[in-house]
Parts: C-alpha cells; sequence; structure tokens
C-alpha cells in the first residue's frame, strides 16, 4: 500500500510539474504573440492557397493572388518584428526539449535534447520571406504550396515549444492531415538545413 501511494504522489508531483513548465512556455509565448495577427494571417494564407490552386478561372485567381499577396507582406513583417522582439528576452525561458514528450525539468537535466526557440523562429521568419520574395522563383502552385509548408512547420514549431513534439504531430495531423515529415520535405532546402541544425545546436546560454 505504502509504494502504491509513493507511485500516487510521484505521478501527480510529476504531472503538476510538467503542467505548469507547459503553462509558463504557453504564456511566454502568448504574451509576444498577442501584439500581432500572425495566427490569423496564417490560417488566412493556407486556406488562400488552397482556394487559389484550386480556382480554375483566369481571373478569379489572380484576384486570389493579389489578395494573399498584401496578406503575405504583413505576415512578412510581423514575424520579422516578432524575431526582433523575441531576441530581447531570456534565452533560457526559450528552450525546450527535443524528446518526443515533454518531462519534467528536462531542459536543465538534458540541456544537450533541448533547442532554443528562437533559432528556430529566426529560420522560420527567414524562409516565409524568401518564399513570399519568391527566391526560387517557383511557379505560383509551386510557391503556394511551399510556403504552406513553412507556414504549417512555423505552427508546429510553436506547439512543440509550448507542449512536445508528440502533441504538436498530432495537432498538424487532425487539423491538416499533414505529417511532419512531410512538412520537411516540403519546405525549402535552405530552411530545412537551417531548421536541422538549430534543432541540433548546443545551449548557449
Amino acid at each position: 500500500m505504502n509504494t502504491l501511494i509513493l507511485f500516487a504522489i510521484l505521478a501527480f508531483t510529476f504531472q503538476s510539474r510538467r503542467a505548469w513548465e507547459q503553462r509558463q512556455r504557453i504564456t511566454l509565448l502568448g504574451r509576444y504573440l498577442r501584439s500581432f495577427q500572425i495566427e490569423t494571417l496564417m490560417e488566412t494564407l493556407t486556406q488562400g492557397y488552397l482556394r487559389a490552386m484550386g480556382e480554375t478561372d483566369l481571373e478569379r485567381r489572380r484576384s486570389v493572388w493579389h489578395f494573399l499577396e498584401q496578406h503575405e507582406h504583413t505576415v512578412g513583417r510581423q514575424l520579422e518584428q516578432l524575431v526582433k522582439d523575441v531576441d530581447k528576452s531570456e534565452g533560457a525561458n526559450w528552450r525546450a526539449s527535443t524528446l518526443p514528450i515533454s518531462l519534467p525539468l528536462s531542459v536543465h537535466w538534458l540541456p544537450g535534447a533541448s533547442f532554443d526557440f528562437r533559432v528556430l523562429l529566426r529560420v522560420h521568419a527567414q524562409g516565409i520571406a524568401d518564399g513570399i520574395a519568391n527566391v526560387d522563383q517557383l511557379t505560383d502552385r509551386d510557391r503556394a504550396f511551399r510556403l504552406s509548408a513553412e507556414l504549417l512547420l512555423l505552427q508546429h514549431s510553436c506547439h512543440w515549444f509550448c507542449r512536445s513534439k508528440t502533441v504538436a504531430s498530432a495537432r498538424m495531423w487532425t487539423r491538416h492531415r499533414t505529417r511532419y515529415l512531410q512538412l520537411l520535405a516540403a519546405v525549402s532546402p535552405t530552411t530545412r538545413k537551417a531548421y536541422q541544425q538549430a534543432l541540433a545546436a548546443r545551449p548557449t546560454d
């Protein structure tokens, strides 16, 4: 009986600490995001790309692209400002575990198995900016497909930071029927390389 009580106490402590850490990360990111409309813009763009790619009428398709261009530049500017704002804050607060599930104090116990969300955010902002500028000279359809992947991978990283990789991937599948590895394959090679390097980087502060 004593053993069962001990395990129950440990399980409760484990869950409470994990929930507390997740709330801290959610609150931290939310404090910066509330000054922007990034999430709404991302939703508008990803849905708009699907509409544009499925539009058969040429004039109507051009109208959709024109509408989306304005939102692209807005989200690009807001992401650039978000990166600047986040970079000014304490680095230790922005570390999250690279382990599949969230474990209490894992960032402190296993600092090598963690990533700096600030670095990842810079990678996403640059990838989205390059997509908006169409630096690889893609067709409208291919550009929209790549930008959708860049935006969704950013969303995945936000959920990963706040919760865990497993939760982020599950949400991506539930909401968009897209696997994590599909996103990695669909973003630009530059983004993919920088993203993987950011996840593997050792802590510096």
